[in-house]
Parts: C-alpha cells; sequence; structure tokens
C-alpha cells in the first residue's frame, strides 16, 4: 500500500500567473490565482499542476551537469503532429534547447520561466 499519492507538481517561476497561462495554451485548461503567489491550472484533465512565486528563481540550464534541470515534464503529441504543435509552443514563449534531430521520438524545450520539457511522440 503506498505511503502517499501524488497531488501536485509545482512549478516555482517568478510570475505563476504567466506561467499557468503558457501552459493552459499548451495543455488546456483554466489558470485559477489564490491571489497568494500560487496559481493553478484546472481542467485540463492531465496532472495537476501548479506555480507559485519564487522571486530569485533561476531557471535550471539543460544539459549542464553543474546547473542540473532537477526535473522535467514529457509532453506527449501525435508524431503526425509533433511539427506544428513545436512551431506552437515557440510562439507561445517556449524555447529550443535541443530539437535539432527531426528523426527523434522527443524534442526538448524550455518554458518561459526556463523549465525544461520535452515534446514526445512515443
Amino acid at each position: 500500500m503506498p505511503l502517499a499519492k501524488l497531488g501536485v507538481v509545482v512549478l516555482d517561476c517568478p510570475d505563476p500567473l504567466a506561467l499557468a497561462t503558457f501552459y493552459a495554451a499548451v495543455l488546456g485548461g483554466t489558470p485559477k490565482s489564490d491571489g497568494d503567489g500560487w496559481v493553478t491550472l484546472e481542467g485540463h484533465g492531465g496532472t495537476p499542476l501548479a506555480f507559485q512565486a519564487a522571486p530569485g528563481h533561476v531557471p535550471p540550464q539543460w544539459p549542464e551537469a553543474t546547473h542540473s534541470q532537477q526535473f522535467h515534464l514529457d509532453l506527449d503529441v501525435e508524431r503526425a503532429r509533433l511539427d506544428a504543435v513545436e512551431k506552437e509552443v515557440l510562439a507561445l514563449g517556449a524555447t529550443a534547447l535541443d530539437a535539432e534531430d527531426r528523426e527523434r521520438s522527443f524534442r526538448v524545450y524550455a518554458d518561459p520561466a526556463g523549465h525544461p520539457f520535452c515534446l514526445c511522440a512515443c
């Protein structure tokens, strides 16, 4: 029997509403702010996400052994839509980190606050 159950994945960032809005555009759902530096992404149908104000936030660097990425999100995409979804996340403010290999089943990006995420056609 498990000791606990995953409640929510929380990302530290300088602007919780802005980052929640980015992920709402990518995953669906609606950002809901508690007005105290905490925003949840509701109604997207996946693992719960929340965004927490961290004024001194320093984004991870990928790949960099001295500045570990600490964690990343894998976002599943149909292979036939991978190029189109890539264009959309870049237009929303993502940055390509490792997306040159077009034959590979995943591509790596950073969200607007610098957290790595992958678009995966796995």
